[in-house]
């Protein structure tokens, strides 16, 4: 019987955590616990000006799996209005010999594990755990770069699903790994995300051109990504989960666009909702179930007052947020679920239809019987493949 794994979890708040494995309790306890992470996680301040993806500090790491060696790392980045941030994640490579040409970076975008700087995956008790496909990857002989992204782990303004600076987080954990000499890390770069990590390495594939000229990217993979904003909102805000996501993404939202005239949680949220958006941004998805219930249950159907989607300027934000706009430069795979009640097939299927229309080059993997927090596993077995025939021009499975 395949093991529950944490991505069982993720982006479900109406899931009780009754039944979890050993693992997934010790990563809740990590994520959800008191915060003493320690000094790591401090960020100098004043932060010293770093170029983006030049290491803070490094950690090994204990406990990595077989035959791989693992670092914590902060490092320089980018929000989206260009200041200069400390982002926190984890870096995992092969201690087999490098081979000649070095090796290629995966870089990961994980999926919601909250918003809160405790919630980060580096910070929790078994972080190897909750890199989906690690052990597959890492045997392929790829370094893996796994962002935490801003905010998280090192403390920040909260960028829960804001496009530019999450992709720049995955971008800059790559160039993070590179600067591990130990990792033997080339300038070649795939990007692999789930749901929310599909939402930042689709960001990351559209800018790693003019942001990271110097790395190569080969191709972009993603499970479930949270690629139309405006419709999974809608569609999800009915539940528990959906309140809980909406939560992050509004008290986000709010912060980071403050200046721009009407961007206020009370123009689209009653009241009740605008009262309890700040706490429940403070609770991780994992090992804080219980609290996320007691605040999102009674806001069921009485969390927002006018829709996010229509309503501007929130509308435009959700657009802005919104991968897609332009033609990926390199092939694009995309694995969805048809039994996923989350990020909805039909959903992936809109935004794969109009990445075909850009000319993008993508290869489209509809799982039967997956489910949102099954389908990146489900996913492998095509996709490990598929990164090993990059560099290449495949044609992918657009109509034609």
């Amino acid at each position: 019987m395949r093991t529950f794994r944490f991505a069982a979890l993720l982006l479900v708040a109406a899931l009780v955590l009754a039944g979890c494995s050993t693992v997934e309790r010790r990563v809740g306890e990590g994520l959800a616990g008191e915060w003493t992470a320690g000094p790591f996680y401090e960020v100098p301040n004043p932060l010293p000006p770093g170029a983006p993806g030049t290491l803070i500090r490094s950690a090994r790491l204990l406990g990595a799996p077989n035959g791989a060696a693992a670092w914590r790392v902060l490092y320089h980045s980018r929000d989206d209005a260009g200041a200069d941030i400390a982002v926190s994640g984890i870096v995992v490579a092969p201690t087999a010999p490098t081979p000649a040409g070095g090796r290629t970076v995966v870089s990961w975008g994980h999926p919601t594990t909250g918003t809160a700087p405790r919630c980060a995956p580096s910070v929790g008790a078994d972080p190897f755990d909750l890199v989906e496909g690690l052990g597959d990857l890492l045997a392929a002989g790829y370094v893996v770069a796994a962002t935490d992204y801003a905010n998280m782990g090192a403390p920040g303004p909260s960028t829960y699903l804001i496009g530019t600076t999450s992709g720049n987080s995955v971008l800059d954990a790559a160039r993070a790994a590179r600067a591990l000499p130990e990792t033997g890390a080339n300038d070649r770069l795939l990007l692999w995300g789930h749901s929310q990590g599909g939402h930042a390495v689709l960001f990351a594939g559209e800018r790693a051109a003019t942001y990271a000229p110097e790395l190569d990217l080969l191709g972009v993979a993603t499970a479930a990504p949270a690629a139309e904003l405006g419709e999974l909102l809608d569609a999800d805000i009915g539940d528990v989960s959906g309140v809980t996501i909406g939560s992050y993404a509004f008290d986000a939202y709010a912060d980071a666009y403050r200046s721009r005239p009407g961007v206020t949680l009370d123009a689209i949220l009653t009241p009740a909702g605008t009262a309890a958006t700040p706490g429940m941004a403070q609770l991780c998805l994992i090992g804080q179930n219980d609290q996320l219930h007691a605040i999102a249950d009674p806001l069921i159907g009485h969390y927002v007052r006018s829709d996010p989607a229509t309503t501007e300027p929130w509308a435009s934000l959700l657009r802005e947020n919104t991968p897609g706009s332009v033609r990926l430069p390199v092939p694009l795979f995309v694995a969805q679920g048809e039994a996923d009640t989350l990020v909805r097939p039909e959903t992936t299927a809109a935004f794969v239809a109009r990445e075909c229309a850009l000319g993008t080059a993508v290869t489209s993997l509809t799982i039967p019987g997956a489910d949102h927090g099954f389908v990146a596993d489900d996913a492998l077995s095509t996709l490990i493949p598929w990164f090993a025939a990059l560099p290449g021009s495949p044609r992918g499975n657009c109509p034609t």
